[in-house]
């Protein structure tokens, strides 16, 4: 059987482009395009002979399947041949139950889906390397050239574009926003060979610009406006039902660009039309207070979203005024019935801490989504016993600065509640021993 996906209008004009088209946006209306599959053909396998392959290739564990994107390869992006694939075993990252914060949160089954577990520390690696991919296919091809890959970021995906474009050989640039972005995430493009724009100016301000370039044909797009990443992230929503052994009653996603929500909406959805599950999960988009534009919008009952400046928050890789992908993600949460919360800078500094301490380490954005669950549990809109999987988006590694200032007390506007600075003591066995009973009661 052959399978074929390809670009269509998000809106719903007719036509149909190939995956590795350079634009971004329908050419009829302008609205955003979505991949779309030959369902049909998909369907046509049979669900059980679909988990079974997927079972082999785990198995065999050789590249290109130890990949947890590729190894539904069928499902992302089914023209890119084994020569085109540019991987680094992304994705199969583990799904942790979080009984002890769980509890603390008053839920019965709390889980996190750790993305952050991913060859550059965050889960965007998922969707590019899907982009890099489709694009070196297409390069070899002669279908497309390429003079540099780019993108703007707040951190987590210039990093996976450095890493990836560096993998395949492509020139890669990054727009950042000066002073806006952890070190973590500033020396990683830079380490892996990007040339790094950083501009004065916010998030919203390097998309602009970037779109700008992409439009005049400088550049390839990279951010989460072309659809290829998209197809990637999305199979956080397989890996979830597989080893949840089923679909959750909740899924919660820090959301800032808005993609990541539409991207699990659209592997559920997938899993649903092949027969796989029944229903789907109903999402939670978690905002900063900061940064809430959907919010905002879903807050007050309308369609669409307006954009707002966004303020700081410690939550950067969602510092997000205008997001791009919003009209998606208001199709995702009404498909599902979902909803959307914010979070304080004291909500998120808080539950973030407590999350550390019950072993977790969280990223804030994660904490963004922890704190969201939290106050959907105390209205009761979320259940005691419902299964409620956050998706952790980053890696907390990439965060220490945030989390070295908290427990310095020195986070802007935040009071540390759950502080634990070390204890400085002279080297001597008395007063060791003395700090050791003092802390244990003894």
């Amino acid at each position: 059987m052959t399978y074929s996906a390809f670009l269509r209008c998000f809106e719903g004009c007719p036509g149909e482009h190939p995956l590795h088209a350079a634009f971004y946006r329908c050419p009829k209306c302008g609205g955003l395009l979505d991949v779309v599959h030959d369902v049909e053909a998909l369907k046509q396998r049979g669900a059980r002979r679909w988990i079974d392959l997927f079972q082999d290739r785990r198995v065999d564990g050789r590249y290109p399947y130890d990949s947890g994107v590729w190894l539904r390869r069928e499902w992302v992006a089914p023209e890119v041949g084994d020569a085109s694939i540019v991987s680094m075993g992304e994705g199969a990252t583990p799904l942790v139950k979080a009984g002890l914060l769980g509890q603390r949160l008053g839920l019965e089954q709390l889980w996190i889906k750790q993305c952050g577990q991913s060859p550059t520390g965050s889960f965007k690696d998922l969707g590019m390397t899907v982009l890099v991919s489709t694009v070196v296919h297409a390069m070899r091809k002669g279908t497309l050239s390429v003079r540099a890959v780019a993108c703007a970021s707040t951190g987590d995906t210039s990093a996976a574009l450095a890493a990836y474009g560096a993998r395949a050989g492509l020139p890669v640039i990054v727009l950042l926003p000066r002073g806006k972005i952890s070190t973590a995430q500033l020396v990683q493009p830079i380490a892996a060979g990007a040339k790094v724009l950083s501009l004065d100016t916010d998030f919203d301000g390097c998309m602009k610009l970037v779109r700008s370039l992409a439009e005049s044909g400088l550049v390839y797009l990279a951010n989460s406006m072309n659809a290829l990443r998209l197809e990637g992230q999305k199979t956080v929503a397989f890996e979830v039902v597989e080893q949840l052994g089923g679909v959750p009653d909740w899924l919660v996603v820090p959301s800032g660009n808005l993609g990541n929500v539409y991207a699990m909406f659209r592997g559920f959805e997938l899993l649903r039309t092949l027969g796989l599950i029944e229903k789907l999960p109903r999402l939670v988009a978690a905002q900063a207070a900061q940064a809430d534009p959907l919010y905002r919008a879903w807050s007050a009952g309308k369609q669409e979203v307006a954009p707002v400046v966004a303020g700081e928050t410690v939550a950067s890789a969602i510092q997000i005024g205008n997001p791009v992908s919003a009209p998606r993600a208001m199709r995702a949460l009404s498909a599902t019935s979902g909803v959307v919360e914010h979070a304080t800078e004291q909500e998120i500094a808080d539950v973030g801490a407590r999350a550390d301490q019950a072993g977790l380490y969280v990223c804030p954005h994660t904490a963004v989504a922890l704190s969201a669950v939290e106050k959907l549990r105390g209205r009761g809109v979320i259940g005691v016993g419902e299964r409620v999987v956050v998706v952790s988006t980053a890696n907390g590694l990439k965060f220490t600065d945030a989390k070295v200032r908290y427990h310095e007390g020195a986070l802007s506007n935040v009071v540390s509640r759950f502080k634990n600075p070390p204890t400085e003591l002279a080297a001597n066995e008395g007063a060791v021993a003395d700090a050791v009973r003092a802390l244990t009661g003894a």
